[in-house]
C-alpha cells in the first residue's frame, strides 16, 4: 500500500501546512505549474517525488520533469500532465492516446478547480487537485490526497488549506 499526496498549481509556493501532508505521504505527486524548482527540491527531501511541467514553468523544470509522466504504483496505471482536459472534453493532444490506452488514473492540473470525477467510457478516475499555490483565481488552496493498494485507489481526501494570499 502507498499513501499518495497529489498537488499541482503550486506556482513557487510552499509552507508548513503543505508539508505536513508532504511527511505524512508514501509519495509526493505534482501535476505541474511548479513555478520554482526550490518548491520540488524541499519536496524531494522529505519523500519520493513524480512530478511534470506545467505552462508557467521555465526551461530549468522542464530539463528535469517531463510533459507526460506514465508510470505504475501498486498496480495501478497512471498518467499524469498539466493540461489534460475532462472526461469527454480532453486536451486534443492527448484525446487520442487516452482513448488507445487509458490508464486507472488520469491526472491533471492546470484548471486550479479540484475534481474528482469517473469517465465511464474510458473506466479511469479523472484527479485535479485544485492548486496548493497562492497565485490564480482559487480562493481556497486544495490538494488530494489517497491509497493505492493492489490495483485498488482508497480513502480519497479532499484537503482544504488556507485562504490564497
Amino acid at each position: 500500500m502507498k499513501k499518495i499526496l497529489l498537488l499541482s498549481d503550486t506556482h513557487g509556493f510552499i509552507d508548513n501546512q503543505i508539508l505536513k501532508f508532504v511527511k505524512q505521504a508514501d509519495e509526493i505527486w505534482h501535476a505541474g505549474d511548479i513555478g520554482n524548482l526550490e518548491v520540488t527540491d524541499t519536496l524531494k527531501k522529505l519523500k519520493p517525488l513524480r512530478a511534470v511541467f506545467g505552462n508557467i514553468d521555465g526551461a530549468d523544470a522542464r530539463a528535469e520533469f517531463p510533459l507526460d509522466n506514465k508510470f505504475e504504483v501498486e498496480k495501478v496505471s497512471v498518467w499524469i500532465t498539466h493540461i489534460g482536459g475532462y472526461p469527454n472534453k480532453y486536451y486534443q493532444r492527448i484525446r487520442e492516446e487516452i482513448k488507445l490506452n487509458p490508464p486507472k488514473i488520469f491526472i491533471s492540473g492546470h484548471s486550479h478547480i479540484l475534481k474528482v470525477q469517473y469517465d465511464k467510457k474510458l473506466n479511469l478516475l479523472h484527479l485535479n487537485p485544485g492548486a496548493a499555490g497562492n497565485h490564480g483565481f482559487h480562493k481556497i488552496r486544495t490538494m488530494l490526497r489517497f491509497e493505492l493498494d493492489n490495483g485498488e485507489i482508497k480513502n480519497m481526501e479532499i484537503i482544504e488549506l488556507s485562504k490564497r494570499g
